[in-house]
C-alpha cells in the first residue's frame, strides 16, 4: 500500500507541476503561443507520466502490491477527470487535433505546432518518468528499472485485430467527444473519463489501449516484439482511421475536404410559420377540390 501511496503522491505532483507551468506560459506568452505550445506541451507531459505510471501499476501491481485492476482503473478515471478539469481546453491528442483541422476550428500552422508541442511533451514525460524510477522510492520502481531494458511489445492479438480495436476505441472516444462538445465541463468531463476507462478496460489485453498516437511512441514504439511498421499500423493509423469514421458518421461530411454532406439530407434554414403552412395546406386541398369537379363535368372521351 505505501508503493500506491507514493504513486500517488507523484501524481498530484506532476499535476500541480504543470499546472504552474501553464499557468506562468499564460501570463509570459501570446494567447496563440500558449494555445498551441505551452498549453499542449504541459498537458502532454502530464498526460505521459500519468500513463506510465498507471501502466507500471498495472503490469507490477497485481503480483506485487496485491491489488487487481480495478485499483488502476479507478485510479484511471480519476486522473482523466483531473486531466480534463485542468488542461484548460489541450488536447494532448493528435487525432484530436487533426479532427479540430479537419472541421476548420484550426489551421495548418497551429495544428502542427500542436502536433509538434504534444511530441515533444510526450517525450519530456517518459523522460522525466524514467528519471523517477531510477530512484527506487518504492519496490515497484525497483522491479520496472529491472524488466525496463527488455520490455515487450503490447500488441497481443494478430496485426489486423489489434489495428482494428485501436480504430474501435478512437471511434467511440471521438464520437463521444464530438457529441459533448459543447456541453458544460461538469457534464462532459466525468463522460470522457468513463468512456476512457470502459475502453481501457476492454482493449488492454489486446493492445495496451492507448488511442492516442503521441502517448503510443513514447510508451511502446521503443519496446521489442513488433516492427515500426507494425507500430504505425496499429497505434497511428488504426486511430487516425477511427477518427475519421466517426468525424463521417457525426457530421455527415468531412468539412475540410468537401462540404457535401453524404450521409444525411440537409435540412432547409428557414422555417415556414405553422399558420402559413396551414393556410397552404388549406389552399392545395381547395385547389385539389376544384380539379376534381372539374374534371367529373368533362365528357369521357
Amino acid at each position: 500500500m505505501a508503493g500506491l501511496n507514493v504513486s500517488i503522491a507523484f501524481f498530484s505532483l506532476v499535476v500541480g507541476v504543470c499546472q504552474v507551468l501553464r499557468q506562468l506560459s499564460k501570463r509570459l506568452l501570446s494567447p496563440g503561443a500558449y494555445g498551441c505550445l505551452a498549453r499542449e506541451f504541459a498537458g502532454s507531459l502530464q498526460l505521459c507520466t500519468s500513463c506510465l505510471e498507471l501502466r507500471m501499476l498495472l503490469e507490477i501491481g497485481l503480483w506485487g502490491g496485491g491489488f487487481g485492476p480495478d485499483v488502476v482503473l479507478t485510479l484511471l478515471f480519476l486522473l482523466f477527470v483531473v486531466h480534463g478539469a485542468s488542461f484548460d481546453g489541450a488536447s494532448a491528442n493528435p487525432t484530436i487535433s487533426l479532427q479540430e483541422f479537419l472541421l476548420l476550428e484550426s489551421n495548418l500552422a497551429a495544428t502542427a505546432a500542436k502536433l509538434l508541442a504534444q511530441g515533444v511533451g510526450m517525450g519530456m514525460g517518459w523522460a522525466v518518468t524514467k528519471l523517477y524510477w531510477s530512484w527506487e522510492l518504492t519496490h515497484f520502481h525497483l522491479i520496472q528499472n529491472l524488466i525496463a531494458s527488455e520490455c515487450s511489445s503490447s500488441i497481443h492479438t494478430s496485426l489486423h485485430h489489434a489495428a482494428f480495436v485501436e480504430g474501435t476505441c478512437s471511434f467511440f472516444f471521438h464520437l463521444v467527444l464530438l457529441k459533448l462538445c459543447q456541453s458544460h465541463p461538469i457534464y462532459r468531463v466525468p463522460a470522457l473519463a468513463a468512456t476512457v476507462t470502459f475502453l481501457t478496460y476492454t482493449a488492454v489485453p489486446f493492445t495496451g489501449a492507448f488511442f492516442n498516437p503521441a502517448l503510443a511512441a513514447a510508451t511502446t514504439f521503443h519496446c521489442s516484439g513488433s516492427s515500426f511498421w507494425d507500430y504505425i499500423q496499429v497505434y497511428w493509423l488504426g486511430p487516425l482511421a477511427g477518427m475519421l469514421a466517426a468525424l463521417l458518421l457525426y457530421q455527415g461530411n468531412i468539412p475540410r475536404l468537401f462540404q457535401k454532406n453524404l450521409l444525411y439530407s440537409q435540412k432547409s434554414k428557414y422555417k415556414i410559420p405553422k399558420a402559413r403552412m396551414v393556410a397552404q395546406v388549406e389552399g392545395d386541398k381547395v385547389q385539389q377540390k376544384r380539379k376534381g369537379e372539374k374534371s367529373n363535368s368533362e365528357p369521357c372521351a
